[in-house]
């Protein structure tokens, strides 16, 4: 297949829909029984079995399974302890696809381009998978070479996640995933495009260049496509082993994924949306390199001084200030009582960063405690009629969260109010918007909309 033709098949969709419609089919089934004929649904059980038929496939729907798990309130809570043992890592393809695969990105002499190509991948996830290679400069690189049709792949598998969220809201209507899914359309669309990935890469580069223990990879353009991602390789260990060789080292560990993460936010209003483990690896001096920018989502000023302002509104009760962060982030019809909802959930977010001291993210954000604030905010919601969640609060919530996980691993005890302090000490909204606009426009990355 030529380099830049594949399509959004009409076969290739129906293919993918024939592959988990008995899964969707049996939900829709049960959950209709349960409201029009007092059949019990299991849920768990259900859920299990959910899990099973999604873990059986590669591609988006996996990837879409994961997103879901971090989301608070997109599905309920039997279904996100299943979801999230779906793993990143599935299954390579073999040497024939990749050769095939890599011919239709570079042409039938590919393989002359590279001094050395490993047959086997060193590592494969739900879109595509990667493969360590040579340059002919004697360069050690990284090919992320995506699966062929996902496109289709990702049309049919976002179809079925209307399916499932419809489903989902029959069942209970305390939250509109209106938003949540065309947040995730987006985001898995633009995911797909190894091209947008690389400016992002390069937007990240030169974002974090002045912090020193964060290292993103430099792509190389001349082997890179729409569809193959070339770029330098970087040597490091998984976060777990790294912390369990070097236990002395967490808490620099824990510093430097704080700056990974919060730098690019506060200077260019940009989050990665994937803080998962897998796409961070450690180098002997506790820096961590930073890998797979997929998913950015870039936000206005606005909404970056919005966060600011919630934490202002929230260290000194002023309820009017909280009131216009919500609005800003897209909350509507925001009222006292909405407000006061909210403000439980965002308590339990910025609790780490509320007191000068050093301490662990797990003295107020353990799992049992969010799990504690995510029903009573779930149960208020329910009690008032229901909430639409915007589409910007949906990765920033999923991606705070997902980082906030990473440093219960860490066990690390930090001052993160000084963190965070010394990031927004001199915040201009001004400033940012000027900063943001010449960087992304320097990298080819639109503007936020």
């Amino acid at each position: 297949m030529a380099n830049g033709t594949e399509q959004n098949s009409f076969g290739g969709r129906i293919a993918r829909y024939a592959r988990v419609s008995t899964a969707m089919g049996g939900l829709a089934a049960r959950l209709a029984g349960q409201r029009y004929l007092g059949i019990k649904l299991e849920r768990g059980e259900h859920a299990k079995e959910l899990r099973d038929a999604l873990g059986g496939l590669k591609g988006p729907l996996m990837k879409v399974a994961q997103i879901l798990s971090s989301i608070p309130d997109a599905l309920p809570q039997e279904y996100v302890q299943e979801l999230s043992q779906l793993q990143a890592d599935a299954p390579s393809m073999g040497w024939p696809f990749v050769k095939r695969r890599m011919a239709s990105e570079l042409g039938p002499d590919w393989q002359k381009r590279f001094a050395k190509f490993e047959h086997e991948a060193a590592s494969a996830a739900s879109l595509g998978q990667v493969h360590k290679a040579v340059g002919l400069d004697g360069r050690q690189l990284a090919c992320k070479l995506q699966y062929p049709d996902m496109m289709s792949a990702v049309e049919a598998d976002l179809r079925q996640l209307g399916l499932i969220f419809s489903i989902y809201e029959r069942y209970d209507k305390t939250i509109s995933t209106r938003q949540i899914h065309a947040e995730i359309s987006a985001r898995l669309r633009e995911e797909l495009d190894y091209a947008l990935e690389a400016r992002h890469t390069a937007l990240y580069r030169d974002i974090l260049a002045p912090v020193g223990s964060v290292h993103v990879p430099e792509v190389v353009p001349e082997l890179s496509t729409k569809r193959l991602l070339t770029m330098g390789w970087l040597d490091g260990r998984k976060i777990l082993d790294y912390v369990k060789d070097h236990p002395e080292r967490r808490n620099d560990l824990a510093l430097n994924m704080f700056r990974a993460w919060y730098t690019p936010f506060y200077t260019c209003g940009t989050i990665h949306g994937d803080p998962h483990l897998g796409n961070y690896t450690v180098r002997p001096d506790a820096s961590i390199n930073l890998l797979d920018f997929g998913c950015i989502r870039i936000f206005k000023p606005s909404f970056v001084k919005g966060v600011i302002d919630l934490y202002h509104a929230l260290q000194t009760d002023d309820r009017d200030l909280a009131a216009e962060a919500y609005r800003v982030w897209g909350f509507n019809k925001i009222d006292n009582q909405l407000i006061d909802i909210l403000n439980v959930w965002a308590h339990f977010v910025y609790a780490p960063i509320m007191d000068d001291r050093t301490r662990r993210i797990d003295e107020t954000n353990s799992a049992m405690y969010g799990r504690e604030a995510a029903e009573k905010v779930h149960k208020a919601l329910h009690e008032v009629g229901g909430l639409e969640i915007p589409r910007e609060f949906v990765f920033m919530d999923r991606a705070a969260i997902g980082l906030g996980s990473v440093f219960l691993h860490l066990q690390a005890e930090v001052n993160w109010y000084q963190l965070f302090h010394d990031l927004i000490g001199d915040f201009d909204v001004n400033a940012l918007e000027t900063r943001q606009t010449g960087l992304l426009n320097r990298h080819g990355v639109p503007l936020p909309t």
